[in-house]
């Protein structure tokens, strides 16, 4: 079978500021979750779980496929568990963004074949100060990347036979949670001898060009030795840990850069790397050393070009804060991993994401283990963002729309101070405090929702524990006033359904927006202006 043409597989697109997933020529956004590591495993286990996944208003599942499963012999390839995927996500109408799990997991190497594992002459082991090995591939052996390389390109070869007129694949993450541990960098003989030589040009021409830009510890790390163009790792960027940790990501970047070039070559779909985040005041080897972590965005960037995007898997409370690092003009944003899926905040989240971020998807984690919970938040978020999708993807980009939500701290607490934002000519002030609810049936952190701006003065605006006061900006009268606030929803041909006219209380006679707390809702607005 002939490879289709590259502008009919799924693609990324600029809209304005934004990125955009395109699915069979319209953009497409992604509302997901990840499936634990095992359940893709087994069709079985899947069956019932499918139709449940898609009832829960998703239209995208994360789905890993291991390399011990697809090649249990070197060179012999099986391909029942990824078909099987395949026709199970088919048969719920659901896409697929597959998750490589390849030569590390999780920074591990547990789901490399038998004959992987057993052969340590061939495929060796990053070692330890010590000498001592751990169960983690060297990124310095030539024998462990190719036959990486080898494996990935016969998955997207499939794909291409399988997937390329129906598209059920979306995107594929290669390798998952890449980093060192439990030390900033390898210290096999091969490893240090690479450490003693000089940073390569490709490095030292993006510290050089972008210097303006980088991210601001590389930067920082950078000058505070000098700024120096040629030298090796510690001449460049210093003795410590944090010199070992940019050598660790330029390795490891270089190792998923032989993988998405020869993916490509087999089946050009979009391509990605996740990353397990670390936490303030820990050392490189405390978490992942080397992924691709805020910090290192400019070292994976430059290593592995043939990316399209760097991924945060985000599991610590601070989510305002860690998604803003990830969003950038060379970056569009896609979070695989939204915490676990049955977390309060989780909805919260996923519209703040797609309304502040211009996110092309979001995926919550071991979904499968809430698809017949009752009540489920996060199945109702979801069908208000299927309902939201098309106005979401006509204004990404363009300055039209905005999400809200508290911001919080890595500590957890909550800040619940009021954010303001201008969208058309109309200044927007959320609160996240409900007053006609008592403060401790308040969960403030699940609050949030966002604002799309459809016509000059009509709005859509949706979510749950949110209270909207507006002020007039720009030339014209200067008092906003509430022309009319309809609740309601869209139906499956994307029809608008008036529910309720609101007024009255309320909209407390005209004062506010309110979206009470627990129930996620869509109100239309009209908004004018007077004296």
């Amino acid at each position: 079978m002939s490879q289709p043409e590259p502008k009919a597989l799924p693609r990324l697109s600029k809209q304005g500021s934004a990125t955009r997933l395109i699915v069979k020529g319209k953009p497409f956004l992604v509302l997901g979750g990840e499936l634990g590591n095992s359940s893709a495993s087994s069709a079985a286990y899947m069956a019932p779980h499918w139709p449940r996944l898609r009832a829960m208003h998703l239209n995208t599942v994360l789905a890993p496929v291991s390399w011990e499963l697809i090649e249990p012999v070197e060179g012999k390839f099986q391909w029942d568990s990824l078909d099987e995927l395949l026709e199970g996500a088919r048969k719920s109408d659901l896409k697929l963004i597959l998750l490589w799990f390849g030569a590390w997991k999780n920074s591990m190497s547990t789901y490399v074949p038998s004959w992987v594992k057993r052969d340590q002459s061939r495929f060796s082991r990053a070692q330890l100060p010590s000498g001592q090995g751990v169960d983690i591939l060297s990124a310095f052996c030539s024998e462990a990347r190719a036959a990486d390389v080898r494996a990935f390109s016969a998955l997207m070869s499939r794909l291409a036979q399988v997937d390329g007129s129906e598209n059920t694949v979306l995107m594929v993450q290669i390798e998952n949670e890449i980093g060192m541990l439990p030390v900033a960098r390898e210290h096999g003989l091969l490893a240090n001898q690479k450490f003693g030589e000089p940073v390569p040009a490709e490095l030292v021409q993006r510290l050089v060009a972008s210097r303006e830009s980088l991210e601001p510890e590389l930067r920082k790390l950078w000058e505070a030795h000098g700024a120096q163009r040629e030298g090796d790792w510690t001449r460049l960027f210093g003795e410590g840990d944090a010199a070992a940790e940019v050598f660790t990501a330029w390795h490891y970047a270089r190792f998923v850069e032989a993988l998405a070039q020869a993916g490509k070559s087999a089946y050009p779909l979009p391509l990605f790397v996740n990353a397990a985040l670390n936490r303030t005041g820990k050392a490189p080897g405390e978490y992942p050393s080397g992924g691709p972590l805020p910090h290192l965005l400019d070292v994976w960037k430059a290593g592995a070009p043939s990316l399209d995007l760097l991924a945060p898997d985000i599991y610590f409370p601070n989510f305002v804060d860690l998604t803003a690092r990830f969003k950038r003009a060379d970056n569009p944003l896609l979070i695989p991993e939204a915490n676990y899926c049955d977390r309060a905040e989780v909805p919260a989240n996923a519209f703040y994401a797609f309304g502040k971020l211009d996110a092309i998807g979001f995926g919550p984690f071991s979904i499968e283990s809430i698809d017949q919970k009752q009540p489920n938040p996060l199945a109702e978020a979801y069908s208000v963002l299927a309902q939201l999708s098309p106005a979401i993807l006509a204004a990404q980009g363009l300055g039209k729309m905005s999400g809200f939500r508290p911001r919080v701290l890595e500590d957890g607490t909550v800040i619940v101070l009021p954010v303001t934002e201008t969208i058309g000519s109309y200044q927007f002030t959320v609160t996240f405090v409900d007053p006609h609810t008592p403060t401790d049936r308040q969960n403030t952190s699940s609050h949030g929702g966002l604002i799309i701006q459809t016509g000059p003065e009509e709005y859509l605006v949706a979510g749950q524990g949110i209270v909207l006061t507006m002020t007039a900006v720009g030339e014209g009268p200067p008092l906003a006033g509430i022309d009319w606030a309809w609740e309601g929803s869209f139906d499956a041909q994307g029809q608008w359904v008036p529910l309720r006219l609101l007024n009255g209380d309320q909209t407390h006679q005209g004062r506010h927006l309110r979206l009470g707390p627990g129930e996620f809702q869509i109100q239309r607005v009209r908004l004018y202006r007077y004296r």
